[in-house]
């Protein structure tokens, strides 16, 4: 952009909020949620950077936001939130959604509590061995292409059908885990990589964690979704593995060879769209190739919900073997985090129709929102926070009315140092005695892993909540604790 000091255009807004006022080419004011420590420690971050070019975005309505746990991504930053309007020039881009199509977060409760599992190491050894873990796709379920094509039309239903999951699961995800589907035009490659990694976590920062109910904030919500003091719960991080990493490079390699460089900026002749950085390359909604990238987003939207259909159905069978029949495994809420959904909102008094981009944030619906299930409904939508494997992760619910930020809450802890960052800084060894020592099983793949995902990784996840909390975007219910920590 111009040479702009972005601190020229900072203010306070509340104290935990930071309001980025509009300049150069952006379409809008950005907000970020940070308090004053917050912010003194992330501003040089080329994260508030990331969020003015977003702000840039043909078509953007209402503020673009960083959530609390907001970092450097590609295009967007994580943590970042930006609606473009769909009757009125709006545009979707992929580098605002991720390579990991609807990555997300599935919470499963029982009724089980510590001193119900007779020896917890075994426990945690089956877990490792039936729950596949790594950048791989080995222990997939084995599909062919007739049954990937159900489910990228078909999602957690079609996993359902198919034998993965209970049809009372469906109430209790995003969307019903199912999004539309039409006429999905996936690569050879995306199909090939898809077809092997049905029912597997990934690497990275995606995991299975074996949890207990450490402390409850809001005891009327927490009985409502079910979750009770020192009670077993299980959470699965993950997504569209390499079919949406697939599918995220195919279209954005297409996008970006339209634009060309001019002067500072990125132009796309044919739609005349100016942008700060190629890596926001972006289509407008109702274009050929805009409507292409929807319908391939959201078939590998529907394979990320099959995906922790088919986990859920395998820690469900471990559980069964482990501990018996008389145990239960119900879906508490699954929630998506790298998606463009396409929803109504209020700007400026308007109803609008929007296409609202997550990147590495949650939708926190509010009380009484229709489109919750009858049981959620009182108490608004559970939003579902992952911390790091050795301090904690939360449950959230929406607030009383939709928030300002197009009902979205942060997705995680968000991290502090980069992955090269952690390896060189931490001892993997080293910090699995300490994790061994809390009474944390870990099982990872390889101790790079290890090292990349360490607590001392990521931002303090109590003070992220505490800020998502202050800046009125969802309210605490309840703190979990890991116990067994499944990774790539």
């Amino acid at each position: 952009m111009d040479d702009y000091v972005l601190e020229d255009f900072i203010e306070r807004k509340s104290a935990s909020v930071v309001k980025m006022k509009k300049h150069g080419l952006m379409q809008g004011d950005a907000n970020l949620v940070a308090d004053e420590n917050h912010w003194k420690k992330q501003s040089d971050d080329r994260g508030p950077e990331q969020l003015r070019n977003s702000a840039c975005l043909p078509g953007l309505v209402g503020d673009a936001w960083a959530m609390a746990d907001w970092h450097f991504g590609y295009g967007f930053p994580i943590g970042g939130v930006a609606a473009t309007d769909v009757d009125n020039g709006g545009v979707i881009s992929p580098g605002g959604v991720g390579f990991d199509i609807n990555c997300g977060v599935r919470l499963v409760t029982t009724n089980l509590t510590l001193e119900d599992v007779p020896n917890i190491k075994s426990l945690g050894r089956n877990l490792a061995k039936h729950i596949p873990a790594g950048t791989s796709g080995k222990g997939g379920f084995e599909i062919n292409p007739s049954k990937l094509s159900k489910l990228i039309s078909g999602g957690a239903e079609a996993a359902y059908e198919l034998g993965w999951g209970n049809s009372e699961d469906l109430l209790a995800i995003e969307s019903n885990g199912i999004l539309p589907v039409e006429e999905p035009d996936l690569s050879e490659r995306a199909i090939e990589r898809g077809i092997r990694q049905l029912g597997t976590l990934g690497s990275g920062n995606h995991f299975l964690e074996l949890q207990t109910v450490d402390s409850i904030f809001d005891n009327n919500t927490a009985k409502g979704f079910g979750l009770l003091s020192n009670q077993i719960v299980a959470m699965i991080h993950t997504g569209s593995r390499g079919l949406g990493h697939q599918v995220c490079t195919d279209h954005l390699r297409n996008l970006e060879s339209g634009y060309k460089k001019e002067g500072k900026y990125w132009r796309h002749k044919k739609w005349d769209i100016l942008l700060p950085d190629r890596q926001l390359a972006a289509a407008p909604i109702h274009s050929k190739e805009g409507q292409e990238y929807i319908q391939a987003m959201q078939a590998a939207g529907n394979f990320a919900f099959a995906n922790r259909s088919a986990l859920t159905q395998r820690f469900r069978d471990i559980i069964y073997q482990e501990l018996g029949s008389d145990a239960e495994v119900e879906v508490l809420y699954d929630v998506s985090h790298n998606i463009a959904k396409f929803e109504k909102h209020v700007i400026h008094g308007k109803s609008c129709n929007c296409c609202v981009h997550r990147k590495g944030a949650t939708r926190a619906l509010p009380v009484g929102h229709p489109e919750l299930d009858s049981r959620f409904s009182a108490y608004g939508q559970p939003v579902l926070v992952p911390g790091d494997m050795g301090t904690a992760s939360w449950v959230l619910a929406g607030p009383k009315k939709s928030n300002q930020a197009f009902d979205s809450s942060c997705h995680g802890a968000g991290r502090a140092l980069s992955r090269s960052q952690a390896r060189k800084k931490i001892d993997s060894k080293q910090l699995l005695n300490e994790l061994n020592e809390k009474g944390i099983q870990i099982h990872a793949r390889t101790e790079n892993v290890l090292s990349e995902e360490a607590p001392e990784a990521y931002k303090d996840v109590d003070e992220i909540i505490k800020m998502t909390h202050e800046a009125g975007l969802a309210t605490p219910v309840a703190r979990l604790k890991p116990l067994i920590v499944i990774k790539g």
